[in-house]
């Protein structure tokens, strides 16, 4: 199974069966350094010449002997599994780490290695990897949703691009027509793709700052009702050839807007040229604001290393103080943004039209799931929205239930605090 980045914003359910090989088993020639050999693993990625390039970075490295282990398969299983045991990894990428990994004290607190660039790393992107003050991983790159509109298109329909939820309904709407519709979310109706953001679109949140369940709200069944209406009003593309994280249909011209990544935005540009633009989900309601999801994978270091500090220094060398590898590693094998802010806003390839625009949404306007928003609050939520979009279920007791299961999900891994 080939992943890409895009895997980083979704359920997180790719698991698997661990195939773990020792510290110091490493598969991959090392980079021949001086000092201890140091296991790196990396989930494996849909674009060409990551592999390649990871390997280059770590043999570029002289302090260790770093052996960059490409993990095929579920990944997430893989290293959760691993780092139970002493012939995980040292250093490891990971899409977290999750709550109970730190709580576990399964990875090393890297605070200390942010001294002096901590303010340069993207907020939004550092702020899951923060607990209890500290900082577990570091940020690699930002990936990002967007809703991708055809200038034309609305144009010729009279449209704008849409600045809130009721213009979005009523935006596409008026764009379907007999060949094409207006809008796409996933061959699903939205509920796997937009996930919490309409409820951030809302003026809500899913967990609190103080760690209370963020949507037991009115205004939460209201713009879950938009997305009913949508579906309702048979203004969305359902049963596409490629699913939402393909920009196919959107370049084909089978819907006039489809949320999709940031990663479609060199194929959407090479088929369209300027006829597009993007956005976050526009704000609903009086309280609202543009929404959009925010996920960056991170390098962390495993408490069962027998390296520790070397595996520390090491990733300071790379991620915090090797800025032409993080340039290279965001934009020169797919189109992703920079978590320093600093090379975000440098980078030629994202300083102009809809690239621009998108670093600034995720900038201005977009979210990242808190860690005390759990695989079960996740799947509790996902279902109930599936039920109110596709089914037609009443938003309103449907989310009755979800904020008693969160909220005693809640209870539970605050309990272990």
């Amino acid at each position: 199974m080939t992943i890409s980045r895009r895997a980083l914003l979704g359920t997180g359910a790719a698991l698997g069966l661990l195939t773990a090989c020792g510290s110091n088993t490493g598969r991959e020639g090392g980079s021949g350094g001086k000092g201890p050999r140091l296991a790196q693993w990396y989930h494996q990625y849909g674009e060409p010449g990551t592999e390649q390039a990871v390997k280059r970075y770590a043999a570029a490295y002289r302090k260790a002997d770093v052996r960059v282990q490409w993990r095929p398969g579920n990944y997430d299983e893989q290293t959760a599994a691993a780092l139970l045991t002493d012939s995980g990894p040292d250093v490891f990428e990971v899409n977290g780490p999750s709550l109970d990994q730190i709580q576990g004290g399964q990875v090393v607190d890297l605070t200390d290695l942010f001294d002096g660039v901590r303010d340069d790393f993207n907020p939004v992107a550092l702020a899951p990897k923060t607990y209890d003050g500290k900082i577990w991983a570091i940020p690699q790159v930002l990936d990002t949703h967007l809703l991708y509109y055809r200038k034309s298109l609305l144009a010729d329909a009279g449209v704008r691009a849409p600045r809130s939820m009721d213009e979005l309904v009523d935006a596409a709407k008026a764009l379907t027509t007999k060949k094409m519709k207006g809008l796409f979310l996933g061959n699903d109706g939205g509920a796997g793709a937009l996930g919490m953001t309409p409820l951030y679109a809302a003026g809500l949140s899913s967990v609190t700052e103080d760690g209370e369940v963020g949507f037991d709200d009115p205004a939460a069944a209201r713009v879950l009702g938009r997305l009913r209406q949508l579906y309702a009003d048979k203004s969305l593309l359902l049963g596409a050839p490629a699913d939402w994280s393909d920009p196919s249909a959107f370049t084909q011209e089978l819907t006039a807007m489809q949320w999709c990544g940031l990663w479609a935005l060199p194929a959407v540009r090479e088929k369209l040229g300027d006829d597009f633009g993007v956005l976050p989900l526009p704000a609903d309601g009086p309280h609202g604001r543009p929404a959009l999801p925010v996920g960056a994978y991170g390098a962390a270091v495993s408490a069962r290393s027998g390296h520790k500090k070397e595996a520390k220094d090491f990733l300071k060398w790379l991620w915090i103080d090797g800025t032409r590898h993080q340039e290279d590693f965001a934009l020169s094998y797919g189109f992703h943004i920079p978590a320093r802010l600093s090379l975000a806003k440098k980078a030629d390839k994202l300083t102009k039209g809809p690239a621009a625009d998108a670093v600034r949404h995720a900038t201005e306007h977009g979210y990242a799931e808190p860690l005390l928003w759990t695989p079960a609050s996740r799947t509790a939520y996902q279902d109930a929205l599936s039920r109110v979009i596709k089914s037609g279920a009443n938003p309103e007791s449907e989310l009755r239930s979800v904020v008693r299961e969160v909220r005693a999900e809640l209870a539970r891994v605050k309990k272990k605090s």
